[in-house]
């Protein structure tokens, strides 16, 4: 399906910001790890040390959507935010003890974390009634991310961990420069609908149960982000084959991304978010105990499509629902502080802990555990 044709101007720029962004994540993401541990770092070390992003999404982007609705400087705080990455990354090349990383990536984060749910937002507002063309955008980040994965994975078959650092800082620079070039038109000029208090939203039942039942989903991907790589490296497979499977969730989300706009005609939010909680029990629980099996991981991966790609889309949908007019910023960016930031926290630390005390297996279990909770918790209350 061709998609270029769906959008321009704005949508195209948007594009390009994704693209950019989740060509750093897909370099970082499934491979920090690997460095960290290419360094001397143990599995307590790399779940704290990745686990200070996931402090930072606890608060700062609660600051920065307050900051991007008072000053109505969106573009201004995204381009910011890229270029904290800039300098972020280039500061490791002059750390190397756990401390030092964690402190820094603690910093880079606080200064970056805020800039997706600005852009999300942003998006979903310059696509206006026409939010269904949504995957059309976004699913440029999915391609970029699998381009990332399955080169950064080749490259590292042949060359040291190390150089992974100058690959991501050099994508970071894409993100700083698509920033640059984001719709500069601000959510003032867009038009308002009255909003409630904000404490009037988030007291409602199904707001809260929401954020509680994504908080769990991100808690569940938690070993996902932080030790698959390196479980999938334990059991024998090359970085390439690692990078395969990393990829292969991804064109999943892909296809996700393509059939949104039918999906969100045939089924309600609800229903999209429960299934894909349900996938996550399932994803997880295959994941630990069938690393031995190339067609299990397969089928786990395919499950992504579910995990992330309906989650993430149908969480947007409702928040941006949920949190009208002059809240929609901060609606994203409470959304990203309790399930990006509390519970990535939470699960990338459970993972660190976990993974040297019992083991991938009941890591992985705990994650899936994690899910089904999330399931229950939407199956009792969200209505959307």
């Amino acid at each position: 399906m061709n998609v270029v044709p769906r959008f321009a101007g704005g949508g195209v720029r948007l594009a390009a910001y994704y693209f950019a962004f989740f060509a750093y994540a897909g370099a970082m993401l499934p491979y920090f790890a690997l460095y960290l541990e290419s360094i001397g770092l143990g599995a307590a070390q790399i779940g704290f040390v990745l686990a200070m992003p996931q402090l930072a999404r606890i608060f700062a982007p609660a600051f920065w959507g307050w900051v991007a609705d008072r000053t109505h400087r969106h573009r201004a705080i995204v381009v910011a935010s890229g270029a904290a990455l800039v300098l972020g990354y280039g500061a490791l090349f002059r750390v190397d003890d756990a401390a030092g990383i964690a402190a820094v990536m603690l910093g880079l984060s606080l200064l970056s974390v805020g800039a997706m749910p600005i852009v999300e937002s942003l998006a979903l507002t310059t696509l206006g009634a026409q939010s269904g063309r949504y995957g059309a955008v976004r699913l440029w980040g999915s391609v970029s991310f699998i381009l990332a994965v399955l080169l950064t994975g080749i490259w590292l078959d042949h060359a040291p961990r190390a150089s992974l650092l100058v690959i991501v800082w050099v994508l970071a620079l894409g993100v700083f420069a698509a920033a640059l070039f984001l719709p500069s038109r601000s959510m003032r000029t867009a038009p308002a609908a009255a909003a409630p208090p904000l404490w009037a939203v988030l007291r409602q039942p199904a707001v809260f149960t929401l954020f509680a039942a994504c908080f769990c989903m991100v808690v569940a991907h938690g070993a996902l982000y932080t030790f698959y790589s390196i479980h999938l490296a334990h059991a024998g497979y090359s970085k390439t084959a690692i990078g395969m499977l990393w990829t292969l969730g991804v064109l999943a989300e892909i296809v996700v991304f393509i059939m949104l706009p039918r999906l969100l005609r045939h089924f309600s939010l609800r229903a999209l978010l429960l299934g894909s909680f349900l996938a996550a029990g399932l994803r997880f629980a295959v994941i630990g105990w069938g690393v031995g099996s190339v067609s299990l991981l397969v089928g786990a991966q395919l499950l992504h499509a579910a995990t992330f790609g309906v989650y993430h889309a149908a969480a947007v949908a409702a928040i941006h629902r949920f949190f009208t007019g002059t809240l929609q910023a901060r609606g994203q960016a409470l959304y990203a502080s309790v399930s990006y930031g509390l519970g990535g926290a939470v699960g990338t630390l459970l993972a660190g802990w976990s993974w040297a005390a019992l083991g991938p297996g009941w890591t992985f279990t705990i994650s899936s555990f994690a899910g089904l909770v999330g399931a229950a918790l939407v199956a009792w209350r969200v209505r959307a």
